[in-house]
């Protein structure tokens, strides 16, 4: 990979470092200023600008890093999720459904009054016996990619 794709890529970490040297760079120039004289009069203007402003920068500087740890993590539930609605569910008879997300009738869902008129409808179980019929489960295995 280009060293400037991976730049533009991880541009938000890049930043956040960026803020956190300068933040450590203004708490350095800050106590400097303070050490030079024994006067708190005269060591209040760093305390203010070189404390405070380093505070500030770090604040920026982790803020930056979440959100781009954030992102990522947003990154790879999208990557789950897609490879979820991509995969077939197997029957007993091994055919192949898609994936049909709640709320989207392909069909073979019972209505909702359908589900009501059900015997036992108040079991929480009666929807999945009326949705899925015959069909027993596949067996999974440890390990197993489908």
């Amino acid at each position: 990979m280009d060293l400037m794709t991976r730049a533009r890529s991880q541009a938000d970490r890049l930043l956040a470092t960026a803020t956190l040297l300068a933040g450590v760079l203004v708490l350095i120039a800050g106590w400097l200023g303070v050490s030079g004289t024994p006067y708190p009069a005269e060591q209040l203007p760093y305390l203010i600008s070189g404390g405070i402003g380093a505070l500030f920068l770090l604040g920026v500087s982790a803020t930056l890093w979440l959100s781009a740890d954030l992102r990522d993590e947003w990154r790879k539930l999208d990557r789950i999720e897609r490879a979820i609605r991509e995969t077939a569910w197997q029957d007993s008879r091994n055919d192949a459904e898609p994936y049909v997300p709640p709320g989207r009738s392909s069909g073979a869902v019972p209505d909702a009054k359908d589900v009501a008129d059900a015997p036992d409808a108040e079991a929480p179980t009666a929807r999945l016996e009326l949705q899925n019929g015959d069909r027993e489960p596949s067996p999974v295995q440890a390990g197993d990619r489908r």
